[in-house]
């Protein structure tokens, strides 16, 4: 890519003086977060998804976990004092956050949503998460991450891994 537009989320950790390296690739169409790590070459445990969620209070919450774990729906709920959550429908995720689906950061969106992170990241040096486009990452420690997005940490995932499709 020659000079990366600054998006939302980098002009946010610019402005807080939050240090972060861009990653990068030629991006055309919606790819995984595994296979976004994999063609960046970044380990899927420190790199971390965002997904955005509805409550039965119309509510929404954004949850940020590693890319080869799933959410757990009832401890993601519990984490946001909700007795449910749901994810929001993908045709919602620009109405909702101003980004598009596999470029969604968790840092920037067009209104602070509570954010949980997933506590493995309190273990981590460094963690990738979407830079407000596809195909654009941002490096980050995960305190500096949970400064930005005024984020806050929780056991979020299954037990189980996300098997390679």
């Amino acid at each position: 890519m020659s000079k990366e537009t600054k998006t939302n989320a980098m002009r946010i950790l610019d402005k807080l003086k939050i240090p972060y390296e861009l990653l990068s690739y030629d991006c055309d169409k919606f790819e995984s977060g595994q296979k976004s790590a994999e063609i960046l070459g970044l380990d899927p445990e420190t790199t971390f998804k965002t997904i955005v969620t509805v409550g039965k209070n119309s509510a929404h919450y954004v949850f940020v976990l590693p890319v080869n774990l799933e959410m757990d729906m009832k401890k993601c709920a519990k984490a946001v004092g909700e007795k449910t959550v749901e994810t929001i429908h993908v045709k919602d995720i620009q109405a909702v956050t101003g980004y598009i689906r596999g470029g969604c950061s968790p840092i920037g969106m067009k209104k602070q949503f509570r954010t949980v992170v997933h506590e493995s990241a309190k273990t981590l040096s460094a963690i990738a998460v979407s830079g407000g486009r596809p195909g654009v990452h941002l490096l980050l420690s995960p305190a500096d991450l949970i400064d930005a997005c005024a984020g806050e940490y929780a056991d979020i995932a299954a037990l189980r891994e996300i098997t390679k499709k």
